[in-house]
């Protein structure tokens, strides 16, 4: 494991700010990752599944279509 410095601090930073300005979320993939947690959760609840992961996978089911139709 490398040491901490403030060299490499600041390259990961600068690697967050550029792509951070490229993640642009239209209206209708926040809308199906909405959707999609919501009904991921309630299917996970009918199905005795676990609530948080069936709410993690919906949201990135209902983001991912979103995203296509924007």
């Amino acid at each position: 494991m490398q040491n901490f410095n403030i060299k490499n601090a600041f390259y990961a930073a600068l690697v967050i700010v550029i792509t951070a300005g490229c993640a642009q979320i239209g209206p209708k993939a926040k809308k199906g990752a909405l959707i999609g947690a919501g009904t991921g959760a309630v299917v996970s609840a009918v199905t005795d599944s676990n609530l948080v992961t069936g709410a993690v996978i919906g949201a990135a089911v209902g983001g991912g279509l979103g995203h296509l139709q924007d």
